[in-house]
């Protein structure tokens, strides 16, 4: 398998938060790695958004990366993870613990999921603080209402003794990001973090984690499937299918000029508010899974433009400025006879 690597050309060692290297996963008594060489890297104050249809394996990727995923359904083939300029091993739950929630936080989904539901919103702040520093309970109260505060949250010491049932969807969302940033973390995993809201809220949100992020220089890692919410927020795009990056770079860049089929794919079936009415494009079939994952290019078997020679591994093609794809006919103008 050829790595593909996002590279900044005006990066140095010393300023890389964190480094994904040639990662690769899987799940036990699989015959193929779910995560397959995965490679990016992520510097302070920079967003970097990973994108994909969901069974990409971008949330896995994320949960592996914190060490949340059950012990001994996973095992890493490959590779590793490089934060802070400190190799760690995932499978040491005493060095996880050591920063995680306090130097590198998440963000889930649907908070209501993973806010305790029979504890009081103060409390559970208030944990995170006193589990990553020596606090007594008034100081560590007392930081959680600050965040409360720094979120926008109304009438914040109210909401300190409510339970999450009792909170809006936007509030909850709020009350997560403050758990979140409570020890003034380097770095901000955020997993479709804005999915359950309507748009108003949405926007609300992105603009928090912004200015949060403008505020603490913290580096960001946004997973998601909305490219309107990349293309509002990202530096950099990771662009995954099946387990793979496929594409890499600068999202303008990305955005742009696309030379992955299934990058293509993907900002074919984004709605447009002008123009012609009509159906969006699809990228048709599924995401394989890890007991049918296709040999070579993993997109081969959904691919328009697919050949014998996709049954290899393709060979990553550079583009400038850190703008890599993984395709045998990239770039894709110069090669357009050859693949239709």
């Amino acid at each position: 398998m050829q790595r593909l690597k996002l590279v900044h050309s005006d990066s140095s060692p010393n300023d890389v938060l964190l480094e994904v290297s040639d990662f690769s996963l899987r799940f036990k008594g699989a015959q193929k790695d779910l995560i397959s060489h995965v490679s990016f890297s992520v510097k302070a104050g920079q967003t970097v958004c990973i994108v994909g249809e969901s069974g990409c394996g971008k949330s896995v990727t994320s949960l592996a990366m914190m060490g949340l995923l059950p012990e001994g359904a996973a095992e890493i083939h490959g590779g590793g993870i490089t934060f802070d300029g400190r190799h760690y091993d995932l499978k040491d739950q005493k060095a996880l613990r050591e920063f995680r929630g306090s130097r590198m936080t998440m963000i889930f989904q649907e908070p209501m999921t993973s806010l305790n539901p029979s504890f009081r919103i103060g409390d559970q702040i208030a944990e995170a603080v006193q589990c990553h520093g020596a606090h007594t309970a008034e100081e560590a109260r007392a930081r959680a209402l600050a965040m409360l505060v720094r979120v926008g949250i109304p009438a914040p010491e109210k909401r300190m003794r409510e339970y999450p049932h009792q909170l809006s969807g936007g509030m909850r969302q709020r009350v997560m990001i403050a758990m979140a940033l409570v020890n003034d973390p380097a770095l901000l995993i955020a997993d479709e973090p804005t999915t359950a809201l309507d748009v108003t809220i949405q926007a609300q949100i992105l603009d928090l984690i912004r200015d949060l992020q403008a505020e603490t220089n913290m580096g960001t890692i946004m997973i998601t499937h909305d490219l309107g919410v990349v293309a509002e927020i990202a530096d950099t795009v990771a662009v995954m299918y099946a387990g793979t990056v496929v594409e890499a770079g600068p999202a303008e860049q990305i955005f742009n000029d696309p030379q992955h089929p299934y990058t293509i794919g993907l900002m074919s079936s984004i709605p447009k508010l002008t123009g012609p009415r009509g159906r969006l494009a699809t990228v048709p079939g599924m995401v394989p899974t890890a007991e049918n994952m296709p040999d070579g290019c993993r997109f081969a078997t959904r691919c328009p433009f697919a050949q014998d020679i996709c049954k290899t591994d393709p060979k990553p093609q550079s583009f400038g400025n850190g703008h890599v794809a993984a395709c045998h006919f990239a770039p894709l103008d110069t090669h357009f006879e050859a693949c239709a």
